[in-house]
C-alpha cells in the first residue's frame, strides 16, 4: 500500500532511526554500553531503553483510539498533521537534548538501571517495527482528528498523528544523545 506523502516521511523517520541505533551500537561492547559519563548521566544501553519504553507506552495509548475510529469508519480526510500544540509539542522534543528545557522522563518509562545493551537494542527494534506497524494498518484512517489520551500530560489529548511525529522526534532526541555518549567514550573501556 502507497502512504500518502506525510506518512511516508513518517516512515522513514522511523527507518532511519532503527537504522542510527544499529549503527550506534556497532563495535561497542557490553561495558561501553553500559559506560555513563557521570551517575546521573545515561548510557547508549539506557537511551535504547528508555526509547523502548516510551514508544509501548505511546502504542498503548494510542490503539484504543485507532481501533475504535476504524469500528466507526473514521476514513481519512485530509493529511495526518499535528495540530499547532502538536508541532510546538514536536518541535520541544527534537535534539539537542536541553536545547529549549531538559525535561525529565516519567516515572513509568525510566530506563532501567543497567540493561543489557543487546536487549535494550532488541526492544527498540520491536518497538520500531510496531509503530511502523501501527501507522501501515491506520493509515487510512483521520489520524490528524483522532484523538487519544497522552499518557504522560494527564488532560491532554493528542491526534493520532501527533502521537506518531512525538515518537519520532522523541527517538532523534535520543539517538543524538546516545551519540553524545559514544564519543566521550573513554579509551580501553
Amino acid at each position: 500500500m502507497n502512504l500518502p506523502p506525510e506518512l511516508a516521511l513518517l516512515e522513514e523517520q522511523l527507518i532511519t532511526a532503527e537504522q542510527d541505533a544499529q549503527a550506534l551500537v556497532a563495535g561497542l561492547n557490553e561495558s561501553q554500553g553500559c559506560w555513563r559519563a557521570s551517575p546521573g548521566a545515561w548510557s547508549v544501553a539506557q537511551c535504547l531503553d528508555h526509547l523502548a519504553r516510551a514508544n509501548r507506552v505511546y502504542l498503548d495509548a494510542m490503539q484504543p483510539a485507532a481501533g475504535y475510529a476504524g469500528e466507526r469508519g473514521q476514513g481519512r480526510r485530509g493529511p495526518a498533521l499535528p495540530g499547532i500544540l502538536g508541532r510546538l509539542f514536536v518541535y520541544m522534543l527534537e535534539p539537542p537534548v536541553g536545547r529549549i528545557t531538559k525535561m525529565s522522563a516519567p516515572r513509568s518509562i525510566r530506563p532501567r538501571s543497567t540493561p543489557a545493551l543487546a536487549d535494550a537494542l532488541a526492544s527498540f527494534l520491536r518497538t520500531q517495527k510496531e509503530t511502523q506497524a501501527f501507522l501501515r494498518a491506520h493509515a487510512s484512517l483521520d489520524l490528524g482528528s483522532i484523538g487519544f489520551p497522552n499518557p504522560f500530560l494527564p488532560g491532554i489529548r493528542f491526534s493520532l498523528a501527533t502521537g506518531l511525529n512525538v515518537i519520532a522526534a522523541h527517538e532523534r532526541r535520543h539517538l543524538w544523545q546516545a551519540w553524545q555518549v559514544r564519543a566521550r567514550l573513554p579509551e580501553g573501556i
